[in-house]
């Protein structure tokens, strides 16, 4: 759960910031797939708070607050490990000319994000008709991203009793 700031204007503190750190880690890790580099950029993190360089007004709690910079540091690495490719690589069949390589856009095409739309609102419509039960687990722990303790606290359930839940979900939903 998240810490409390009592001042809005105040700069949250040491052990409010360590207290945060566990599900800070979490998240860089679903998301970039690199221990070593998810500590790094919740490290990062920790250091803008921690010299002045990024400022807690108190308009959302700490965790939320910290959550954002760390998406933003997760999206600044994105973009500049996008642009480190090189456009000499190739060479031809002989080894003695490079060649352009081929670009392609990153950017899906209007029919793949037709099909993709197509595929969510499919998804979406087989997570509502889920039973109550599954669909709110679901919902909170994988939809929204919400730490397991907390899901099992909002829906008064053992943490056993969540992954039962969770991989019930997932089975009608493959099922379906």
């Amino acid at each position: 759960m998240s810490t409390p700031i009592a001042f809005a204007t105040r700069q949250p503190d040491w052990p409010s910031l360590v207290a945060e750190r566990g599900a800070l880690v979490r998240f860089a890790r679903r998301r970039l797939l690199d221990p070593s580099l998810a500590e790094d950029l919740v490290h990062d993190v920790f250091e803008a708070v921690m010299t002045g360089r990024a400022h807690f007004d108190g308009r959302a709690s700490l965790r939320t607050w910290l959550t954002a910079i760390l998406k933003n540091k997760i999206v600044d690495l994105v973009r500049t490990r996008q642009g480190h490719e090189s456009l000499d690589s190739g060479s031809d069949a002989d080894g003695d000319m490079p060649h352009a390589p081929e670009l392609e856009c990153p950017w899906p095409r209007p029919d793949e994000l037709a099909a993709q739309r197509e595929r969510l609102h499919h998804a979406l419509a087989r997570i509502r008709a889920l039973p109550a039960t599954l669909r709110e687990a679901f919902e909170q722990r994988v939809l929204a991203d919400e730490d397991s303790a907390d899901v099992c606290r909002t829906l008064g359930i053992s943490e056993n009793n969540l992954f039962v839940r969770l991989h019930r979900a997932r089975a009608q939903l493959m099922a379906a």
